[in-house]
């Protein structure tokens, strides 16, 4: 997938390391240390091809998630998950079916591999879960994002719960990306929650690169029934080193240091709280989060992320290119980092 220029996936801004970064949801606390180390000490064998299987972390996964390894698939980035299911679950005669106002990247691979795609309109600010599980039916595959991207709201058990029951019924492949999930409460439900002893054909998507703060070593796993996993695997073979022996080391170290993964969780929920009591204080409107962003209201929102950029040097989000408008999204990053943003949107506001 090539990004057109000015699309949601076009990342790369000149100059991009030496700004304020709070339009990709990475971390502000970097990584485990351990996993650092890990990383560090896989330099010495460069040389040597990774395993194409991905074993000792699809072991260490299989443990953290109390199932047997044949419901583990592990693959370079969760992006690289979505092309594979769109590859290889469901009816590839039928087209898939997404949400409007997301993640552009499940459309464009059903696009690109000519399944076609439909897509829900949300409610409001909000998935239209009924309408979802209304016409799931009749379509090859499905996606969607809990904790949503961008506006950081998560599904409710009865809303996770119907759309898995509609998946069990017709049998259509549902797709949930869970990239965010790590941040969330322990009452947020999850896809684990709903499927440990259903025969439903869910896949949930994980990711390294959000609270584990791996973004650049790009590490995603898919957690699954062992038939649909076998299949992914099987697609995966395509590229059979994709996830590199740095990343693999890295990622196992990181599941062995679940205190640094609760310090990040906990701290930003903490930032969550501050930052929503600043803008609160401030009468902006955002939108209710449990993730490391928040969507905050602005006035044309497309001139707000460029004028950012280019006059005060921070990057966010223009949630109008994941077809949200109305919202710029912008990471919890560090406290100082927040305040120039909401200082410099109120200035580009005030002064048109």
């Amino acid at each position: 997938m090539t990004p057109a220029a000015g699309s949601a996936f076009n990342t790369s801004v000149a100059g991009a390391d030496d700004l304020i970064r709070l339009h990709l949801s990475e971390s502000p606390h970097g990584a485990s240390k351990a996993a650092l180390q890990a990383a560090e000490r896989e330099l010495a064998r460069v040389n040597v091809y990774p395993d194409p299987e991905r074993q000792e972390l699809v072991r260490a996964l299989a443990t953290h998630w109390g199932v047997g390894p044949e419901h583990i698939a592990v693959a370079n980035g969760s992006d690289e998950l979505v092309l594979a299911t769109a590859l290889t679950l469901g009816d590839r005669n039928l087209p898939g079916l997404v949400t409007d106002g997301t993640f552009p990247g499940y459309r464009a691979c059903l696009e690109l591999l000519g399944r076609g795609c439909a897509a829900v309109p949300a409610a409001g600010t909000a998935v239209d879960v009924a309408g979802f599980a209304a016409r799931l039916p009749g379509h090859g595959i499905g996606y969607l994002c809990n904790p949503h991207n961008p506006s950081g709201a998560a599904l409710t058990r009865q809303e996770l719960g119907a759309l898995v029951d509609v998946c069990g019924r017709s049998g259509v492949p549902l797709v949930f990306d869970e990239a965010y999930m790590e941040f969330a409460g322990p009452d947020v439900p999850q896809t684990r929650d709903l499927t440990a002893a259903g025969d439903a054909p869910v896949v949930a998507l994980r990711t390294f690169s959000k609270a584990y703060g791996l973004a650049a070593l790009r590490v995603g796993y898919a957690v699954g029934r062992p038939d649909l996993i076998a299949g992914l695997r099987g697609t995966l073979r395509a590229l059979p080193f994709s996830v590199n022996r740095l990343a693999q080391a890295a990622a196992i170290a990181a599941l062995g240091d679940p205190d640094f993964v609760d310090g990040v969780r906990r701290s930003t929920a903490e930032r969550r709280r501050w930052f929503v009591g600043e803008l609160d204080r401030r009468g902006r409107a955002h939108l209710p989060s449990v993730t490391n962003f928040v969507a905050v209201a602005a006035r044309d929102c497309a001139r707000a992320q460029d004028r950012l950029a280019a006059d005060f040097g921070i990057l966010v989000r223009n949630a109008g290119l994941f077809g949200f408008p109305g919202y710029l999204r912008t990471s919890l990053g560090e406290k100082e980092d927040l305040e120039r943003f909401l200082d410099a949107l109120d200035e580009i506001e005030q002064n048109p």
